[in-house]
């Protein structure tokens, strides 16, 4: 049985100093789940987020990295400098990523490799328009999304990796998946995965992102292929975000 996985996305959401409230009111609430919990701040703050959950079963996270190991790249940063913070994973490819700074699916799998390759978990994220899905086109989009990263990493990469899929219509907006709309394209992705590697399909964490709430996280992840959440809006209140992990209990 695969591990649940609740991943908040702060994005750019916080100052230092709610950031801090932030994390000490996670950190002073955690209930004790048989699933990961994983934050993932600015980069600014992942130092002091890192040394304030070092003792506790939260995990940190990146919400992006480098697409390349070291050299004149300004702005960026590398797989070596998260690591160095005890950084375990990293979000790469998210949606807001593609859409505001032209990350390619080739600069995506390139920022996966480089992950790897650095001792990071990468996270995967996939994602199609409203357009997309009312031509047809969304789950050629997304397993364009996949195979590009497969033809760059190999597939065994994604013994190591996360995949989620936050449909770009329902990031921010309030609307969500339907339960069955997540689970028809969690499959999909199992089953390309699978088409690839069994191993690695029944292995892979699939989670679901785009308007996640307290209010319909249960349902989602009991969903069979959806084996976590990844969290944005919902992940900066304390208490709506230890909500949505404590689903995992139910």
């Amino acid at each position: 049985m695969r591990r649940g996985l609740a991943i908040g996305n702060w994005k750019m959401n916080v100052d230092r100093s709610s950031a801090m409230v932030l994390v000490n009111a996670i950190v002073a609430k955690i209930p004790e789940i048989n699933a990961d919990l994983v934050i993932c701040p600015p980069y600014l703050y992942i130092p002091e987020i890192s040394e304030k959950i070092a003792n506790t079963s939260i995990i940190c996270g990146a919400q992006n990295v480098a697409a390349h190991s070291t050299g004149a790249y300004t702005g960026e940063i590398s797989a070596a400098m998260l690591k160095e913070f005890d950084c375990k994973y990293a979000i790469v490819g998210h949606s807001e990523r593609r859409q505001f700074y032209a990350d390619t699916n080739l600069a995506v799998a390139e920022r996966f490799c480089q992950a790897i390759s650095g001792g990071i978990i990468p996270i995967l994220s996939t994602s199609e328009t409203l357009e997309e899905r009312e031509n047809g086109t969304a789950f050629d989009v997304i397993a364009e999304q996949i195979n590009t990263v497969i033809d760059k990493a190999g597939i065994e990469s994604f013994m190591n990796a996360v995949i989620s899929y936050e449909p770009l219509w329902a990031i921010g907006t309030g609307k969500t998946a339907t339960d069955q709309q997540a689970q028809d394209v969690h499959y999909f992705i199992r089953q390309l995965i699978a088409s690839k590697s069994q191993k690695v399909a029944d292995k892979i964490q699939i989670l679901y992102g785009g308007s996640v709430k307290p209010e319909n996280a249960q349902k989602l992840l009991a969903m069979p292929d959806i084996d976590g959440v990844l969290v944005g809006g919902a992940s900066l209140n304390a208490d709506s975000f230890l909500k949505i992990y404590s689903s995992f209990q139910k």
